[in-house]
C-alpha cells in the first residue's frame, strides 16, 4: 500500500475561519485555536497536581475522543477514493490542526477482515516540545494525547480496537518520534490488554503523591437535584429554570388528588408531563386514559367523555362506557380543554362536583373516582370573557396551574433533549448515527421552535433518516433550507500555503479573467487546460485529481469522457 499521502486540499476545503461570530470550524465541527504554550501550562500542571501515570491515561483518553471525531470525517469527504486515501484523512487532519507532521513508513490495513499494522513517524511533536521545556528529557515516551488520538481514530476507522504504543520518542532521546499499531487482539505477548487499560476510566490511579486532590474531590457538594419526572416513555429531560420549576411543582401535586391544570404552547409536551404525574401518583397501577377535546366532533363529546346507553340515539345498537368511566380508580386527561362545547362543560362541571356521570339516554347517575388533568393552549380567562368558556367551570380547573415553558425558553435543555430523541429514533429505525456536528447542535440552538418539543421530534426524526449510516447528522440533515453558518460573512478559508482567503473572494478573479482572455482561451478550452494539468500533477491517479479540482471522482471522468470524445 503507498505511503505517500495525497493532497490535503479538500481537507482544507472543510475549514473555516470566521471572524464575524468568533467560530472556526472543521467540517461541521467546532474548533479552538489555541496557544500550545497554554495547552504546555494545562499539561504541566496536571502533571504537578495529579501525577505522570494519571495525567498520561487523562490526555490519552481525549486524545482518543479527538481522533474517534476526526475519524468520522473520513468516509464522508472521501467516500468515492480508495482506502489508503481515506485513511490518509485521520494523518492529514493531525498535520492541519498542528499536532505533529506524520509521514507513513508501513500501512497494511483490511477493514473488511479487521486486519491493521501501521508505523509511523513524527516530527515536530507539541507535546514533546513542551514536555522537554517542562521537565527535560524522559525514560518514557510522552506523546500522550498524540498516541490517544491515532489509537481513536484507527479504531473508530477499522470498527475494531486498534491500539498504538510509542515505540520511539524524542522525548526521551530518540532522532524521531515512532509509533507503532496493530488491533487489539494482535499484538504479541497479551501487550494489547495493558495497552488498554489506559483507556479504561476506572484504571486511573490515585494522585501520585497529592492524596489532598481526592480529598477535594470527596469534598465537592453531590447533586441533591430531585429525581426526574419519569413515564412510560422515559425520563422529563430538562434542567432549564422554568421547566424545573414545573416539574417541581408536578412532584409536589403527584402525591395530592388536586386537578392539575397544565397551559402552554402548542407542543410542549403536556400529555409528557400529565403521564409523569400519574405515573408519580399513588394511582400509577390504575388507568390513564387521555382524550383530545379538539379532536371529538361536538356531537359525539358527550357520549365520549360519559357514556351512551343502549338506544340513546339511532345506532346506539350497545351501552358503552365513556372516558370517565374507564379511567375510574385512575387517571383522565382532557387536553385542549379550551375547545369544549358548553354544553359539555356545563356536565364536565357537575361531574367535577359530585363525581357522578350520566351516560346519555340514562337517569341513572354513576360515581366514578378520577384524578383530572386538563391541558390548553389557550387563555382560559380571555375565553371566559369572550363567553367561549363557563367561568364556574374555569375557577374549578383552575386550582393548579402549571405552566410549561416552550422551547426557545429552554435553549440549555435543547442538546440533551436532542441527543435523546437521536437515540431513541436511531434505535426505532433502527440506523446507527454518530451524534451530532457541532454546526448541527448549534443550528439547533439557534432556531426559534415555533412547533416546540413536537417540531423537534419530527425534525430529528427527518434528520436520522437523511444522515448517513455511521456518520454524524448534519444541519442539512435538519434544516433543508440551512445555509451553512461556516459560508456567512466573515468566513476564510485556508489556503496550501497556511494563508487565509476570504471564503466570498475569487482569488485573483480579475487578473485570471485577463489572463485568459489575453491568451485567447475560451472556457472550455480553459477546463481542458485544467483538467490535463490536474490530472498530469497527480500522475494519472483521478481521484488525487479531482481533489485538486475540488469535484467528485465521478465528475471528473464524465468530463474526461466529453474531452476525450471531441
Amino acid at each position: 500500500m503507498p505511503t505517500t499521502l495525497p493532497s490535503d486540499a479538500d481537507l482544507r476545503r472543510q475549514v473555516r475561519f470566521s471572524s464575524a461570530d468568533g467560530r472556526i470550524w472543521l467540517a461541521g465541527q467546532r474548533m479552538v485555536l489555541m496557544h500550545a504554550a497554554s495547552l504546555g501550562t494545562l499539561r504541566r500542571e496536571m502533571v504537578q497536581a495529579l501525577g505522570l501515570a494519571a495525567t498520561r491515561r487523562l490526555l490519552l483518553r481525549a486524545g482518543y475522543a479527538s481522533g474517534e471525531r476526526d475519524a468520522a470525517l473520513a468516509r464522508r469527504l472521501r467516500a468515492d477514493e480508495d482506502v489508503f486515501s481515506m485513511f490518509a484523512v485521520g494523518p492529514q487532519l493531525h498535520m492541519l490542526e498542528g499536532a505533529v507532521q506524520v509521514t507513513p513508513e508501513l500501512l497494511q490495513l483490511d477493514v473488511g477482515e479487521g486486519r491493521f499494522h501501521g508505523i509511523f513517524r513524527w516530527d515536530h511533536s507539541w507535546e514533546v516540545e513542551s514536555h522537554l521545556r517542562d521537565f527535560g528529557p524522559q525514560k518514557d515516551p510522552v506523546c500522550w494525547m498524540l498516541l490517544g488520538y491515532a489509537s481513536g481514530y484507527t479504531s473508530a476507522f477499522m470498527g475494531r480496537p486498534v491500539l498504538y504504543k510509542e515505540v520511539a520518542c524524542v522525548g526521551s532521546g530518540h532522532a524521531h518520534c515512532r509509533i507503532e499499531g496493530w488491533p487489539l487482539a494482535d499484538w504479541p505477548d497479551g501487550e494489547g490488554e495493558l495497552l488498554a487499560r489506559d483507556y479504561d476510566s476506572d484504571a486511573l490511579p490515585p494522585s501520585e503523591g497529592t492524596p489532598a486532590v481526592a480529598a477535594w474531590f470527596s469534598r465537592m457538594p453531590a447533586d441533591d437535584a430531585p429525581e426526574t419526572p419519569v413515564d412510560a416513555l422515559g425520563p422529563l429531560i430538562g434542567r432549564a429554570p422554568g421547566f424545573t420549576a414545573a416539574t417541581t411543582l408536578l412532584r409536589k401535586a403527584a402525591d395530592t388528588q388536586v386537578t392539575v391544570l397544565l397551559t402552554g404552547e402548542t407542543g410542549t409536551g403536556k400529555e409528557r408531563f400529565a403521564r409523569a404525574l400519574h405515573a408519580l401518583g399513588p394511582r400509577a397501577a390504575k388507568p390513564f386514559v387521555a382524550v383530545n377535546c379538539a379532536a371529538l366532533p361536538g356531537e359525539l363529546v358527550e357520549s365520549e367523555l360519559f357514556g351512551t346507553e343502549r338506544g340513546a340515539y339511532t345506532g346506539a345498537d350497545a351501552a358503552r362506557a365513556g372516558r370517565f368511566e374507564r379511567a375510574h380508580g385512575g387517571t383522565l386527561f382532557l387536553d385542549e380543554l379550551g375547545e369544549l362545547p358548553l354544553p359539555a362543560q356545563a356536565k364536565l362541571l357537575r361531574v367535577l362536583q359530585d363525581g357522578q356521570v350520566e351516560r346519555l339516554g340514562s337517569a341513572q347517575p354513576r360515581q366514578v373516582d378520577v384524578r383530572l388533568v386538563a391541558a390548553t393552549h389557550v387563555d382560559l380567562l380571555e375565553a371566559v370573557r369572550a363567553g367561549r368558556f363557563r367561568e364556574d367551570l374555569y375557577y374549578r380547573i383552575n386550582v393548579y396551574p402549571i405552566r410549561i415553558p416552550p422551547l426557545r425558553e429552554r435553549k440549555q435543555d435543547i442538546e440533551a433533549f436532542a441527543q435523546h430523541l437521536l437515540q431513541r429514533f436511531a434505535s426505532q429505525h433502527d440506523k446507527h448515527v454518530n451524534g451530532f456536528t457541532d454546526e448541527a447542535l448549534l443550528a439547533l440552538r439557534e432556531y426559534a421552535w415555533p412547533g416546540n418539543v413536537r417540531e423537534m421530534e419530527n425534525l430529528i426524526e427527518r434528520g436520522v433518516i437523511l444522515a448517513d449510516v455511521g456518520q454524524p447528522l448534519q444541519a442539512q440533515h435538519l434544516f433543508a433550507q440551512h445555509a451553512r453558518l461556516t459560508d456567512s460573512a466573515g468566513a476564510h478559508t485556508l489556503e496550501a500555503s497556511g494563508r487565509l482567503r476570504s471564503a466570498q473572494a475569487k482569488p485573483a478573479g480579475g487578473a485570471l479573467l485577463e489572463q485568459v482572455l489575453g491568451q485567447g482561451l475560451g472556457l472550455q478550452q480553459m477546463e481542458r487546460s485544467l483538467i490535463e494539468e490536474a490530472v498530469a500533477r497527480s500522475k494519472g491517479n483521478l481521484s488525487a485529481a479531482a481533489r485538486l479540482l475540488g469535484i467528485t471522482r465521478a465528475q471528473l471522468s464524465y468530463r474526461l469522457s466529453k474531452i476525450r470524445e471531441s
